[in-house]
Parts: C-alpha cells; structure tokens; sequence
C-alpha cells in the first residue's frame, strides 16, 4: 500500500503498545497473548457464523451496526446519510476515515487501529488521505476465504463465542454450526428481556404468541409463562446454553407479595396498562422465577444494570433502538440488588452470577456486592464483570480491574468479552490483556509484587483463559 498522507505510519502501535516496562512485556508476549479467547457474551450472528458469511466490504463488516461509531460522526458533524443512511458503502467508510484523526484519546482510535492492524496487517493511520487505500486493500482481503467470518474468528484464536438469543429463537443456527462440526464453539446465552417487558401491552402480547408458538404451550395465566419459559429453558441447555443475561435499569425486590401476579397479568392480557410500580413487581416475580430456573440447570446469570435506554425520542422513530442514543443511568443499585440476591440465596437457589455496571460511580458497590454471596460452593461463584459499553475503555477497565483488586479477588475474575456486533472487535481481548499485565508489571516495578514471572504469569493466564473456561462448564 502507498503511503498517501503525512503523517501516516502507525507508530505507536507497536508490539509493546500500552506495556511500560519489561515485566509487563513478559507478562503479555509469553503469557497472556497466546490464550485462547472465550467470549462469553457478544451480540455476533449466529447465522453468519453458521453461513460463514463473507463480507462485501470493510464498511459492511466493521461500520454496519456500530453505533460506537455512528455517535462519534455525528458528534463531529457528519450527516446522517454517511452513517445509516443511502449513501453507499465507500462513502461511508470515507466519511468514517475522515473524522477518525478527530477521535485521538477515545477507544475508538486505538480499537481502528488495533483491528487494521490486527486483521488486515495494516500500518497506516487511518484518515482522509489514506482511506481509499485502505478500503481497496481490507475489502480485496475480505473476498479471500480466509475472511469469512469462520476464518476471522480463527485468526483471533477464538474458541468459545457466546451469542445473545431471545428465548424464542429456533437456535437452527448453533444446531448447524455444532453439525458441521465447527471447530470454534458456537454457544447461545439466553436473554429474555421481551418476556417480562410489559410496559406495552400490545407489543408484549405479539411476543407471547411467538412464545406460544416456540414452547407448545398455550400462555393465559403467569403460571403459564413460567412454565412456557422453563420450556425454552430447557431447550437451550439442550443446546449447549449454559448462560443467561438480562439488561435492566436496576434489579427490583419486594419483600412480600404486594400485588396479586394474576390479577397483574389478566390485566395485562387485557391489553391495559400496568402502573409503573407494578411493571417493577412483575419484572420481579419473573426474574426470581428464571433465576431459580437457571440455578437447578447449572447455568450462569448475567445482569448489566444501568443503562438508560432510548433518550432521543426523535431519533428513536426515525431509527429505532440501539442506534447510539442511549446513556449512563443513575439509578439507585445496592439495596434492592443486595436483597434480590439474599432472596435467592436463602433458599441456596443463587446461580453463579456476573453482575456489570455501567456507571462508573457503582464500581465499589458492585465490587463488594460479589463478597456477600461467595460461600466456597464454586470459585468465583459471584463475579465482578468486566468494564462494560461506556466502561470498556482504558481508564474503565483499569478502574473495574484496581477495584475488584482492592475489594475483592482479582485471581479468579473470569475476564474480558467483547459485547459487540461486529467480528472485527475481538481485538478489545487483546486491549485488556495489555492493560492487565501493565497494571501488574507497574506493581512489580514499583515494589508492590514481587518478580516472579511464572506465578504471575500463572494468574493473567488464568484471567484472560482459564477461569472462564473452568466457570461456565462449556466443555
């Protein structure tokens, strides 16, 4: 490729990107770097996984559905026809290339940089002058069989990818992958969000006839549900799910049973509306349901709780959701998570749980939420999660991983995934193994460990690969 632009080598991303001393060298090029990567929670396509899709082009694999992208250009600027709009793909991923010099100190400028070079062996920085290069040269490779998303997922040594299904999902996917035989584990992880979204009645009703349909069973009382969702549980254990996550403002808990679940339900079927209170009461009759389903098969929980959802209400007609419009929440988060929790745990009905915050100012009570309900069963049985949406940048990720050191046992933290949609995104991996064996090479420098770099070495093994193989039972 021409150098077109001055200045456009991409030195600072060099093999020692992000490493200060030698011990932290060490640690990353002959510990972490060679671990498998287990992504346990991502939001890829089955089916393009299953199909081994092969992209058209860079923008349709790496701008199509990013939204950390998309909030970038219209910050700077760019309208949105270069962003989900009719322009063409060229146009758009020019439009990208042009305002990426501009998002010098956001993740977003190292993640480019680490996915041009780390896919498609690209040095250049990516901006204006360089990027009708740079689409000729990745979209030329993406038409090589080698980039089908298979053979992305290979290049990053990927073994274990977790997507995210609805429990109404066939799963016909995964089924394919696992006949095919495809090396790299194609997992589903259940996420029933829409099973208890009863703030339209009408939009919820439309999703228990999906949910008839799947599980067989006719669904007019909440005993029904239930029963229709233990159904589709059981369906994704048969499958190979062994993990579940939900994405909520806050967990709820109510002591006693303050509203009649029936009668809330008749109402709902009804197609009325419930008051805001009892939406928080059925959200939680249903989760304490779930959770104790998901306990008596084993399965792992997820929870990210704080994010507020769909703040443009403009731009959520034009768009819909999960455009880029969402934000950090405020929402109050110990007390009610503490007794959720204590709940199930009183009757030993408590899954391993990974808890993920999104606000940055939750970080402590999270850390020391997971202390409450450890009790020797499992290691790590309740987990502090890795720096999530907001959070999965070099400052949040050192943040989650000094506070869970400091408040709890960083040895056994089950490490990092990449919780996106594109399949160029498995580099954010390689981004929080070299934040962790920094962190820890800066303690060895400064006196604080002492340099032995098999036991360390040891332990970030463990972090980025072995824990979570060991936590989640995929094998």
């Amino acid at each position: 490729m021409q150098n077109t632009a001055k200045p456009s080598n991409n030195t600072f991303l060099t093999e020692d990107f992000l490493l200060k001393n030698d011990f932290a060298k060490g640690l990353y090029h002959d510990h972490a770097k060679k671990m498998p990567i287990i992504d346990y929670h991502c939001h890829l396509s089955p089916k393009d996984i299953a199909e081994d899709r092969q992209f058209d082009n860079m923008s349709s694999i790496w701008l199509h559905g990013d939204h950390y992208k998309w909030r970038a250009m219209r910050t700077l600027g760019v309208n949105e026809k270069y962003i989900t709009g009719e322009s063409t793909d060229q146009e758009k991923f020019e439009s990208w290339a042009k305002i990426v010099p501009q998002t010098m100190r956001n993740p977003l400028f190292h993640w480019t940089h680490l996915e041009l070079k780390g896919y498609f062996g690209v040095d250049q920085l990516l901006n204006e002058n360089t990027a009708s290069d740079i689409y000729a040269h990745t979209t030329n490779l993406l038409q090589q069989k080698e980039y089908s998303t298979r053979g992305l997922l290979s290049k990053m040594n990927v073994e274990v990818v977790c997507t995210t299904d609805d429990p109404i999902d066939s799963l016909e996917y995964h089924q394919k992958a696992k006949a095919d035989k495809l090396a790299i584990k194609l997992l589903p992880a259940f996420r029933p969000d829409k099973a208890y979204a009863v703030e339209s009645p009408a939009d919820y009703l439309k999703y228990l006839e999906q949910l008839t349909a799947v599980s067989g069973i006719s669904i007019k009382t909440f005993e029904d549900l239930l029963a229709s969702l233990e159904n589709r549980v059981a369906y994704f254990h048969e499958n190979g799910g062994r993990l579940s996550d939900h994405g909520l403002e806050q967990l709820y808990f109510y002591d006693s049973d303050k509203y009649a679940i029936d009668d809330l339900f008749a109402t709902i079927k009804k197609g009325q509306k419930i008051q805001p209170d009892e939406v928080r009461f059925f959200k939680f009759k249903t989760l304490t349901a779930l959770s104790k389903m998901y306990h008596a098969k084993g399965w792992t929980q997820q929870y990210h709780l704080g994010a507020l959802r769909n703040t443009n209400e403009r731009m959520l007609r034009v768009l819909g959701p999960d455009t880029g419009f969402d934000s950090i929440g405020d929402f109050p988060q110990s007390v009610a998570l503490a007794k959720y929790l204590n709940n199930l745990d009183s009757t030993d009905q408590l899954s391993k749980t990974i808890l993920y915050n999104l606000n940055p100012a939750d970080n402590e009570v999270m850390a020391t939420m997971v202390g409450n309900f450890n009790d020797g069963s499992v290691k790590g049985k309740v987990q502090f999660g890795s720096g999530w949406w907001y959070l999965d940048q070099k400052d949040g990720m050192e943040k989650q991983i000094n506070t869970l050191s400091n408040m709890g046992i960083l040895s056994c933290f089950v490490g990092m995934l990449t919780d996106s949609r594109s399949f160029l995104s498995f580099p954010r991996h390689e981004y929080f193994r070299r934040i962790l064996c920094n962190l820890i090479g800066q303690d060895v420098a400064n006196g604080e460990l002492p340099a032995d770099e098999e036991w360390l070495g040891q332990m970030v093994e463990d972090i980025c690969y072995r824990n979570a193989r060991n936590y989640f039972g995929f094998y």
